[in-house]
């Protein structure tokens, strides 16, 4: 990922606190001050066991902090003006500890009382193992600095220091970078306090504990959209079905796997969000039935009985207040502008993405798209074939205009 080396002159107030992970601040503070940031380090006192103050000081051009008083002067280390000083605090990686005190206001050392003054936007990236990230107790604490109003980088997929494969690897140092760049260059400020929900993927609705039923949908465009949206500074949940993708930096992710659960999940946070974009492959039926167990091959053929599952894009229409902006996709294969605005008008839809299985590149699973963007007043904008990320950036332009923004 190419991180801009123009001089920003900003200044950012790095917290690294005690997780094996803190070996990638090193990189971090070299990306930051490649791109014209002017860093502070502030470490936990567990911290300094994983990576020396020396080496964050020598990379940062400025003395590390990690107590309220210097020893060797007798000085006091003022939490109030590096905080009030910052143009922004980032604080990665996060620890659960440092998260958990974060959440309660709890005040120990310098680095919590630094945050507790802060005035500025802070960028929290959390790491620790999968299971300490699992645990409801640090979902809760999560839910509650998102709350406040802090962004949380969330956290990858991979090896984690136990050895485990799992969730919780702190996020790459160079998609770190990438966002604190992107919110000082300004890219960020169009959908400053801003909340979008997007979904992506596909849903997989069980036959049994061992099949389903299910598509191809990859979950790109719909991850594509959710980048485009957090780097134009929104709040972005991204609720999506079974997919190989990561998470977006910056966005919040919510798995789920059938329809039904992603319904439920899209209601949960629907009331609250400016934005929702609908991208997700949502099966149209689900079995009637689910067996308990594995069913066998006894015979010839298998008769499934299949019900309708519920629109979602429909339940949020009705749903949808004056202030927020729903866009819909449509995936046609004949008569598709006329099926795309009747779509558009029976969802209640202030934009819709219509595709077609009939251009060549478009689709599922690859990484391009061919679309035409479609308003509310039935103008039609149609667009060649471009990258998956171009065309997220082609339908945030067009949030933008309906938001009056652009």
């Amino acid at each position: 990922m190419a991180i801009a080396t123009a001089s920003i002159g900003k200044k950012v107030l790095l917290g690294v606190c005690g997780s094996i992970a803190a070996y990638k601040a090193a990189s971090l503070v070299r990306l930051l001050v490649k791109a014209g940031v002017d860093v502070r380090v502030v470490m936990t006192p567990d911290a300094t066991h994983f990576i020396s103050p020396l080496t964050l000081s020598t990379l940062s051009g400025k003395p590390v902090l990690t107590e309220y008083f210097d020893g060797k002067t007798g000085s006091w280390n003022n939490h109030v003006r590096l905080a009030v000083e910052a143009d922004l605090i980032l604080v990665a990686p996060a620890s659960a500890n440092t998260i958990g005190k974060f959440a309660h206001g709890l005040c120990d050392n310098l680095l919590t009382a630094v945050y507790l003054s802060a005035r500025s936007p802070v960028f929290i990236a959390p790491a620790m193992d999968l299971d300490m990230w699992a645990h409801p107790a640090t979902k809760q604490n999560i839910e509650k600095i998102i709350g406040y109003g802090n962004i949380v980088i969330p956290p990858g997929t991979g090896e984690l220091a136990s050895g485990l494969h799992g969730d919780g690897r702190l996020a790459e140092p160079e998609e770190i970078a990438e966002l604190v760049t992107s919110h000082f260059e300004g890219r960020s400020q169009l959908l400053a306090g801003k909340r979008a929900l997007v979904t992506a993927g596909p849903t997989h609705e069980a036959i049994d504990p061992v099949r389903y039923i299910g598509n191809h949908s990859s979950g790109k465009m719909g991850v594509a959209v959710a980048n485009q949206l957090a780097k134009l500074g929104a709040a972005v949940t991204l609720i999506h079905g079974p997919m190989a993708l990561p998470v977006p930096a910056g966005v919040q992710g919510v798995a789920v796997r059938s329809a039904g659960e992603m319904l439920n999940a899209c209601l949960a946070v629907y009331d609250d969000v400016d934005i929702a974009v609908m991208g997700a492959a949502v099966a149209d039926y689900t079995p009637k039935t689910v067996a308990d167990q594995k069913i066998k091959k006894e015979s010839d053929g298998l008769t499934l009985q299949l019900e309708k599952t519920k629109d979602i894009l429909q339940e949020l229409g009705i749903r949808k207040k004056p202030a927020q902006l729903l866009v819909g996709f449509a995936l046609e294969t004949e008569n598709e502008e006329a099926n795309a605005i009747a779509k558009l008008h029976k969802k209640n839809l202030d934009l819709i993405v219509l595709n077609s299985l009939n251009d060549a590149g478009a689709g599922f699973a690859g990484d391009t798209n061919k679309v035409t963007i479609i308003d509310r007043h039935e103008r039609a904008y149609p667009y060649a074939l471009k990258s998956k990320e171009e065309v997220a950036s082609d339908i945030c332009q067009h949030i933008l205009t309906a938001m009056g923004k652009a």
